[in-house]
């Protein structure tokens, strides 16, 4: 299989489910405009969105019977590190296995521990 790279992107992209799918914040997180025309539409399965215990974030559950729609997105090092940075330190990159329009692909996300799940607050994204 031929893989492609680009010079300083990740190899796994991101899957993103909650604020960072605004292309506004996106770009202002990440210090980098247009980012938002790299996202891929992805679902992950065998996950839910709920909202983080305490505030008004999201964070993923496992719940074989649900699955987030979302985004996939591939960084540079310096977009990463501006987008840990604001994920803070409730969140751990956790590889998960996601399905794009190119098929199933590993990837991570932004996964808080499960006892700060908010198990009866569902989340939704911004539209």
């Amino acid at each position: 299989r031929k893989r492609a790279h680009m010079a300083g992107v990740s190899a796994r992209p991101l899957f993103l489910y909650g604020t960072l799918l605004d292309p506004a914040v996106l770009a202002r997180q990440a210090g980098q405009r247009g980012l938002a025309r790299r996202l891929l539409p992805a679902r992950l399965a065998g996950w839910r969105r709920v909202a983080l215990r305490g505030t008004r974030w999201p964070t993923l559950l496992r719940d074989a019977e649900s699955a987030t729609e979302g985004a996939a997105l591939r960084t540079d090092a310096a977009a990463l590190a501006r987008l840990a940075a604001y994920e803070g330190p409730e969140y751990r990159l956790v590889p998960v296995r996601i399905r794009t329009r190119r098929g199933p692909r590993a990837a991570r996300a932004w996964i808080a521990p499960r006892w700060r799940a908010d198990t009866g607050r569902c989340w939704a994204p911004p539209r």
